[in-house]
């Protein structure tokens, strides 16, 4: 064998493990809100004592349509609990929630709920976001201590990313 097809040969052989790592999928996106704390971030904080949470705040991932703070995933079924001690952030009556996504990926909408009733819907029209994403929703008349519910719907999948954070509106 010549040099020239040796060299080609080796230069094969050793790029063959790249092209199968590049042709893995990544892992799917992963966030939750961060400020104010949401109950994973509680979890992750320490401040309420939660199990598996702690550990991947980034993960309540479950399928589009759910109203749970653990987005149907029972591994994260204390986010559920809301006797476990939840702070509680207060709020204005428009107030500014930050996301922190670990792995972004291209999203539909971004929804909030207070007491299970939508009080806003952002398009993201497939767009991928940023690692930081941060939406002001406007809780109109609304005053008192609320569980609002952040939803994150993923664009080209069937799952949606799920944050409850324990507010107070002033």
């Amino acid at each position: 064998m010549n040099t020239k097809r040796k060299l080609a040969a080796g230069l094969g052989a050793a790029c063959a493990p790249l092209l199968v790592l590049a042709s893995v999928t990544p892992v799917s996106a992963h966030g939750y809100i961060n400020s104010p704390p949401s109950r994973q971030a509680q979890c992750a904080a320490g401040t309420v004592s939660c199990g598996e949470i702690k550990w991947e705040p980034q993960s309540v991932e479950g399928p589009k349509g759910l109203r749970s703070c653990s987005g149907g995933n029972a591994r994260f079924r204390e986010l559920d609990d809301d006797s476990k001690g939840w702070k509680v952030s207060d709020v204005s009556r428009s107030q500014q929630f930050t996301w922190r996504l670990t792995a972004p990926h291209r999203t539909s909408t971004w929804q909030y709920f207070v007491d299970g009733q939508k009080v806003k819907e952002i398009n993201d029209n497939g767009r991928q976001p940023p690692t930081t994403v941060t939406h002001t929703v406007d809780f109109g008349g609304l005053s008192g201590r609320h569980k609002m519910l952040a939803v994150w719907n993923i664009y080209d999948t069937a799952n949606a990313f799920y944050a409850c954070v324990d507010i107070n509106i002033r």
